[in-house]
């Protein structure tokens, strides 16, 4: 079985699968492949041209969380679900929360926070509304014990990693304020636990050199 992750290295959606890839051990290849992409081979495996997505076996599955939860089950060990059902439910409830309703939200605040736009005065009074009653939904989820969920490394960590930062960074960037540490979220210490586990090291020093300028 061969597993190509196709997408970029600057997506946390992509980083989020390629860390669960990493942490599981399983063999895979990457192909660069640009988000909002019109070319018929990539809508057909992705069709709105979203990243990240993998051909498996000459399929293709698109979205991220569809994704981990097929290598989760294609590759049980090691496991980054409980293997209680409703405890394996918890870890992809706190996933949901923090893309659905904190990153998707930051995300409209991207444009401004990092790719050199603006953003009205209106989407940043929405964002800031909106995100301050979702970060306190998910200090109701959250542990923080040391990981995400608790006191092991699951999948809400691969989410909670590549996703977290963005909304801290682009909402300090944006509103003046990290709404993430504003309402006790130390994020920064968080990242740094993750980012001492050898799949973390990897996904971030690949995706630093992809920023960096070709000669």
């Amino acid at each position: 079985m061969t597993i190509t992750l196709c997408g970029l290295p600057m997506s946390n959606y992509y980083n989020k699968v390629k860390l669960a890839l990493l942490e599981k051990d399983i063999p895979f290849t990457e192909e660069s492949v640009s988000t909002g992409s019109k070319d018929e081979a990539v809508l057909a495996a992705t069709p709105l041209g979203k990243i990240p997505f993998i051909r498996v076996d000459g399929q293709t599955l698109c979205e991220s969380q569809v994704i981990v939860d097929y290598l989760e089950a294609r590759y049980p060990q090691p496991a980054l679900l409980p293997a209680d059902p409703l405890a394996a439910a918890k870890v992809r409830e706190l996933c949901i929360f923090i893309e659905l309703h904190m990153e998707l939200v930051a995300r409209e605040l991207y444009r401004q926070a990092f790719f050199g736009g603006s953003v009205s005065d209106e989407v940043k009074a929405s964002v800031r509304q909106r995100l301050t009653k979702n970060i306190a939904g998910f200090l109701r989820l959250a542990r923080f014990a040391p990981y995400v969920g608790g006191d092991r490394f699951t999948l809400a960590d691969c989410s909670a990693w590549a996703s977290l930062p963005l909304v801290g960074m682009a909402t300090k960037a944006v509103l003046g304020e990290d709404l993430l540490v504003a309402a006790g979220v130390d994020w920064k210490a968080y990242a740094r636990l993750i980012a001492e586990r050898p799949a973390a090291a990897k996904v971030a020093a690949d995706r630093a050199a992809s920023q960096k300028p070709k000669a």
